[in-house]
């Protein structure tokens, strides 16, 4: 079984700043692209940042690319989402992805984790 938990969402003020955590766990043998995607209110899911194993970065939302910086730790399986200078339109739920294989033989799967409330206030 395979969890991904996201942790650091919350309340801020417009020009704040959060940094969002996602640690992967359970029965894992290699961790390929990870990232961040959101859904705001009432809009599609939008992938917003992936990082390779080989940490490489992309970013998808061109709005949050001078804003956001993601990073990865693959020694903890752990993703990071840092962001600044958060805006009233980056309210959204925060869902931490994972393309996770369980052994060597697998193909790999994409995972998801439940999801993490960020609200921005103007």
């Amino acid at each position: 079984q395979v969890q991904l938990v996201e942790s650091g969402g919350g309340l801020v003020q417009s020009g704040g700043s959060l940094r969002l955590s996602c640690v992967v766990s359970g029965s894992i043998y290699d961790i390929y692209t990870m990232g961040w995607y959101r859904q705001a209110p009432g809009k599609q899911r939008e992938r917003v940042a992936y990082i390779t194993r080989e940490l490489d970065i992309s970013y998808f939302v061109p709005s949050v690319k001078s804003r956001f910086t993601i990073s990865r730790d693959s020694a903890k399986k752990m993703v990071y989402l840092q962001m600044n200078n958060l805006k009233p339109e980056d309210t959204a739920v925060y869902y931490c992805y994972a393309r996770v294989r369980q052994s060597f033989s697998d193909g790999g799967s994409d995972r998801w984790g439940p999801g993490t409330q960020v609200t921005v206030s103007s």
